[in-house]
């Protein structure tokens, strides 16, 4: 009666599966009948191997793109040690050619800028120290142009003027690439902070009659006259 019960109760829990479940059930009934009754039971439910697979498995919780909050501090320090990376933590990535491009751009102007003047202040050194055998201003002169004594004046000025020229530009371009890199840690810090800012299609005004209090008396229900109310949302 117990094998039969047995058998029931594995047939029963087979049968009310749901949906998605593998079951693997093997059955073998013994033929021996010297068994006992309870070695015919250990045999029958050593052979029945049910393996249920209809429990999820559970995922590791994810990044939600959707909500991503930088931190402004991170975002500050990040820009501050690396260029860039602040814009890269901040996911505008966009930005990386404007940063990096000025940062090139600087530092070209102020390497061209430097050859120019050293180029300039040998010439200019050269034209006053008359020494015939120093004559690196030559290469600034047009073709079949000479300096003489009487317009050695002339080019001395011109070469003062050119190489205070690049001289100047040569150091604004170094303040511009402090200007570039201050401008990238402001922009990760500020971009960090206003993640957050509601910037959607929600804006409104609505307009509704007021009346507008006398602040003169005391008595709170006492109008001086009517006006209008403006609420804008954003």
């Amino acid at each position: 009666m117990s094998l039969f019960a047995a058998f029931v109760c594995a047939t029963t829990a087979v049968g009310q599966q749901p949906v998605g479940t593998a079951v693997d059930s093997t059955f073998i009934l013994p033929d021996d009948p010297a068994m006992t009754q309870v070695e015919t039971e250990d045999a029958l439910s050593d052979t029945i191997h049910l393996t249920l697979t209809d429990e999820p498995k559970p995922q590791r919780p994810g990044r939600d793109w959707k909500t991503w909050r930088p931190d402004p501090k991170k975002a500050l320090w990040l820009a501050v040690v690396l260029p860039g990376a602040g814009q890269i933590y901040n996911r505008k990535y966009w930005k990386l050619p404007i940063i990096y491009g000025g940062f090139v751009g600087s530092i070209y102007a102020m390497r061209w800028n430097n050859q120019m003047y050293r180029d300039y202040s040998q010439a200019y050194l050269d034209i006053v120290d008359n020494d015939p055998s120093t004559q690196s201003y030559n290469q600034f002169l047009h073709l079949g142009m000479q300096v003489t004594d009487s317009n050695a004046k002339t080019f001395e000025e011109l070469f003062r003027k050119r190489k205070d020229y690049y001289r100047r530009y040569r150091d604004l371009s170094f303040f511009v690439l402090i200007g570039v890199y201050a401008i990238s840690i402001i922009d990760a810090y500020v971009d960090a902070s206003l993640s957050d800012f509601d910037i959607s299609d929600d804006l409104s005004l609505r307009i509704t009659p007021a009346i507008i209090k006398d602040e003169l008396y005391r008595n709170p229900t006492k109008a001086s006259g009517i006006g209008v109310h403006c609420a804008l949302t954003f």
